[in-house]
């Protein structure tokens, strides 16, 4: 059996399609979803796909990861620049981490440049909207070891 990728979803996410579609886009988070299952399974992945806008739930399920996944795709949507104990979770796992944000969070308010999140993520995709799962995806299936899968 093979050893799925998380991937986390912070705050808000849930309101993709529906929330400021001039940054984030007219796709749901099942949209999302759907794609990332139908990407995985062509990539020889399985994927375990969560949203919360809870951090805590967030925490526990990086923690269940650090059991049971190969990878780890998060996007921490506001938490990126908040939860140091989302970095702390992130931090005890022995495996690929990749950090995506939808809208170039570069490009928008000061207090968003900073992500506690980069500094233990392998790989950072920023700015491609919903593709940029996508991006993730596929940079993790050339990242995982083919023993861990």
């Amino acid at each position: 059996m093979t050893k799925p990728v998380f991937i986390l979803n912070g705050p808000n996410l849930n309101l993709l399609g529906k929330r400021e579609p001039e940054i984030y886009g007219s796709e749901t988070l099942a949209d999302v979803e759907a794609s990332c299952v139908r990407l995985a399974e062509e990539l020889g992945l399985t994927v375990r796909f969560h949203q919360s806008n809870a951090e805590f739930q967030i925490i526990d399920w990086i923690h269940e990861a650090r059991e049971e996944a190969c990878g780890l795709i998060i996007n921490p949507a506001a938490f990126t620049h908040t939860s140091i104990a989302i970095l702390d979770a992130l931090k005890a796992c022995a495996f690929p981490i990749f950090e995506v944000h939808i809208s170039n969070i570069h490009k928008r308010e000061a207090f968003r440049h900073h992500s506690y999140v980069s500094t233990c993520a392998d790989g950072i995709v920023a700015g491609f909207g919903t593709q940029g799962y996508e991006m993730a995806l596929r940079r993790m299936a050339t990242s995982v070891d083919a023993e861990t899968i």
